[in-house]
């Protein structure tokens, strides 16, 4: 005698209801003549949600190659640390997906937003032409970067976060600025900075 197993490899189901009647259900499955059970099936699971640790370390290590920048140009020169912020930008904003929304700390009108990668390296290092003002914010002795959130708004594959965060330098000076950052995703499970809105605190003065 031979036993039939019937197996549910797939569901679907059509419901219509007309005035609170149910008219219709259709459902499927497949069958098998096997009467051993299937091979079990490797799930695929994608993810695309961002978790509170991947924004720390995403802020984290920002401010560490803010801090490398600055020891690189030291040491290295302008070249270096040119390079360096070339490939940091590169890695944790998202330049190569489109649009950014950076507004630096120290920038003004009429080039106070920069939207483009060049316009953010010029910020970070200066010796661009195109952007005469900018002297090179990461080339300042930079030597920790301490970032305290107020908040963090994750929803999805995207990540908000606001607060302040202090700047040390070489010689023991603190620069507080009042940043936000919004982050995606990636679809290597990268985060990038698609947002970096950054400011002095008021002083009422």
């Amino acid at each position: 005698m031979k036993f039939w197993k019937i197996s549910i490899s797939a569901l679907l189901a059509t419901v219509t209801f007309a005035s609170g009647t149910l008219l219709v259900v259709k459902t499927s499955v497949a069958q098998s003549k096997s009467t051993t059970a299937p091979s079990s099936l490797k799930t695929t699971i994608v993810n695309r949600a961002i978790t509170e640790s991947e924004v720390l370390e995403a802020q984290k290590a920002w401010g560490e190659a803010l801090v490398s920048i600055s020891t690189t140009y030291e040491k290295e020169g302008k070249d270096a640390a040119k390079e360096l912020a070339g490939k940091v930008i590169d890695k944790a904003y998202g330049y190569q997906f489109g649009l950014v929304l950076f507004k630096p700390t120290l920038t003004t009108a009429p080039q106070t937003f920069r939207t483009t990668r060049a316009s953010a390296l010029a910020y970070f290092v200066g010796d661009d032409p195109a952007f005469p003002r900018d002297k090179g914010f990461a080339l300042n002795g930079w030597r920790k970067v301490e970032i305290n959130n107020i908040g963090i708004f994750i929803s999805g594959d995207t990540a908000t976060s606001m607060g302040k965060v202090n700047l040390t330098d070489k010689d023991g000076n603190v620069v507080t600025v009042d940043k936000t950052w919004q982050f995606f995703k990636d679809d290597s499970g990268k985060l990038r900075i698609i947002v970096h809105h950054s400011s002095l605190p008021y002083s009422g003065k």
